[in-house]
C-alpha cells in the first residue's frame, strides 16, 4: 500500500479505508489542521492584494 506523511505529526499514514481521515492520521491531526486554516494561520499565497468586498451597502450592488 502506498504511503504518506501525516502533514500535522508527520506519522506515516498508509492510503488504505484502515485510515479514513486521510492524508491524515487522525481525526485530531485532522482538526488541527482545520484551526490552521480558520485561524489564517495557513493561507494561499496570492499575487495581487485584493481588498475584501463588503456587500453590506446596497449601492455598491448593480442595479439590474
Amino acid at each position: 500500500m502506498p504511503t504518506t506523511l501525516c502533514p500535522t505529526c508527520q506519522r506515516p499514514v498508509e492510503w488504505s479505508e484502515q485510515f479514513p481521515w486521510r492524508p491524515f492520521c487522525s481525526e485530531r491531526c485532522k482538526m488541527v489542521d482545520f484551526g490552521a486554516w480558520i485561524t489564517e494561520r495557513h493561507v494561499i499565497p496570492s499575487d495581487s492584494a485584493e481588498e475584501p468586498t463588503d456587500f453590506d451597502n446596497e449601492d455598491d450592488l448593480d442595479e439590474r
